[in-house]
Order: structure tokens, then sequence, then C-alpha cells
């Protein structure tokens, strides 16, 4: 009997969930847990290659499953846990690692990114990508939903994949595919950059109203007066505004560019109000679980024991394959 399309996404708990979070992940796994075997974690264990606070791991790892469940993740629609409650992934990285060219890793953008920007290099941040094809093969996954900026990753693992089938024989290890959602892969963060914690120009999802329509208004816009049309071509406003307005209201924005009369002030309050709005009720929803200290716990505890199941299956193909059993 044929199983369904299996689905797998990870998130790191590396501090508050941004917009850009939402967008790139968060909205297409929620969409996609209806769509086959959905089975999403928090990747606590590469967090780990760029903060070793554990009070902070800690609390990161909490917040993301709070924001994870408020935005629509289903515990009985999808499996969740904590990726180091999974300790199978370790043993099948190691075992990728001994198939993995030097090469492959060396070529990884996203080291040479994160050692641009202040990260302290070491082991874990290098060999990541062999993680990370650990996370996706140990379940048997079809479809991993990614950013561009993870696209190279998910390549890794499809090689390693196929570096390993080819090394020890036959179709032990299931190949991949990416889903990339080209309109919202990207999300322009407030100085018009790539949104990211590392810029520091991010719009969290959750907080209190003030502060939050206050960092709209932070937005980088040039000198154009407000008698004058705005630019629409390469407008944060308009990028962002796309995210969280139906397709009339964005006209309607558009509009508002084009033909002058607006200031960029009253653009970006029209940008605040779409954004507060859009995630009132997540907001209503992360309330009814934080109502219930348990709740959270409960649905790690749940997930983890469906994912070791699901591991073990392909853990022992593996080890039966390079000769461990």
């Amino acid at each position: 009997m044929l199983r369904a399309m299996r689905i797998l996404t990870g998130l790191q708990p590396s501090g508050k969930l941004h917009v850009g979070n939402y967008f790139g992940a968060m909205e297409p796994a929620v969409r996609l847990q209806n769509a086959g075997e959905a089975f999403y974690f928090i990747a606590d264990y590469h967090a780990m290659t760029s903060s070793q606070n554990a009070n902070s791991l800690r609390e990161n790892v909490r917040e993301l499953a709070i924001d994870f469940l408020a935005c629509g993740l289903d515990p009985e629609k999808a499996v969740f846990f904590r990726q180091s409650a999974v300790p199978e992934v370790n043993e099948l990285a190691w075992l990728l690692s001994t198939v993995c060219p030097m090469s492959l890793l060396e070529k990884c953008h996203s080291y040479k990114d994160k050692i641009a920007n202040g990260i302290s290099p070491n082991h874990a941040l290098f060999a990541y990508p062999a993680l990370m094809a650990a996370d996706i093969l140990l379940y048997d996954s079809n479809q991993v939903p990614v950013g561009k900026d993870q696209k190279q990753h998910l390549e890794v693992t499809r090689d390693l994949a196929v570096k390993f089938n080819d090394t020890y024989g036959g179709e032990i290890l299931v190949m991949p595919e990416p889903i990339i959602r080209e309109d919202t892969a990207v999300v322009i963060g407030l100085d018009g950059r790539k949104m990211s914690k590392s810029y520091g120009n991010t719009l969290p999802l959750f907080g209190e109203e003030k502060p939050l329509k206050k960092l709209v208004m932070k937005i980088t816009t040039d000198s154009t007066p407000v008698e004058d049309p705005k630019p629409t071509e390469n407008s944060t406003i308009l990028a962002l505004y796309k995210l969280f307005a139906s397709e009339a209201e964005y006209a309607e924005m558009v509009a508002a560019h084009e033909q002058g009369g607006y200031g960029y002030g009253d653009l970006k309050k029209r940008l605040a109000e779409a954004y507060w709005n859009y995630f009132a009720p997540m907001r209503e929803r992360r309330a009814e679980i934080l109502a219930d200290p348990g709740y959270v716990d409960r649905v790690l505890a749940q997930g983890a024991e469906r994912a070791r199941e699901e591991a073990s299956k392909v853990l022992k193909r593996v080890r039966q394959a390079v000769g461990l059993s």
C-alpha cells in the first residue's frame, strides 16, 4: 500500500519569529499539512551553531512552538517535534558524512555568509548541510518547503542521497523535492534588504500594537515630496503590503503611489494597519495556547514519539545497507 506524500520542514529557534519566517516557511507549511503526511520540527541542534546560551535556547524553543501552533499548525494533522528529541538524526548525519565530499560543503554559500556577518566559524556551522540532509532523509521526505536561501542545502541533500545510494546500492534513501514559492520566498525587510535578524530589519509576528506599528514607520524611503508620485519599482512599502492585503487593496495602494498626494507617512500607516490586522487571529490563538501551560509539552512529546517511529525504520534500513547490522 502506497503511503501519502510526506512533507517536511524545520525552523530554527533563534529568537522571535518575524514576517519573513512566516511567509517563507510557516504559512506554506500550514497549508501543506492538508496535502499529505507533514513532519515539522524545531531545529534546536542547528541553532547551536551560532549560539551557546542554554537558557536562551530553551526559551526560544518554547516560543517557536507556541508561535507555530498559533499560526495554524495542527498537531492532529502534522507531526510536530524537537529535532533533539530524535537522536537518530545524529547517527544518520555521521553516516552521510562518510560519503560527503569536502567540496560539497565548501561551496555552500550559507557558511560564507554567516562568517561574513560575524558568526564565529565552527565545525557544526560548516557541517550544517550534512545534518540538514539527515533531517530530511530520516523521514523519507518527498517534499520540502524552502526559501531561496535554503535551496542550495536541499540540493546538497539530494546529492548526498544519490552518493549514498550509489555507494551502497539500491534505493535506500528517498529523493526529496523542493517546494519554493517564488512570490514570497524572499521577504523584504525594513531597509529594503532580505528580512533577517542578522540585519536588524525585521517585523515580528507578535508583540504590542504600538511598538510594532512604530517599526513600520522606520521603513527606509526616499525624499519624494508629498504631492509627487512615489516610485513603485523596488518599493519596500508595496512589497510588504502585498503580503497582508487583498488584490483590490494592493491595487489601491499602487494607485496611491502613482497619483501622488500621499506622503510616505500616510502610506506606512496604511501598511501598519494591514500588518496588525493580518495577524489578529494568530494573536487570539496564541492567547488560548498560553492559557494551557502543559499543552505545548504534550504536543511536542507526542510528536517526538511519532517521529522516532519513522526515524527508526529509515535508520534500520541504512544500518543494514552500510553493514552496521
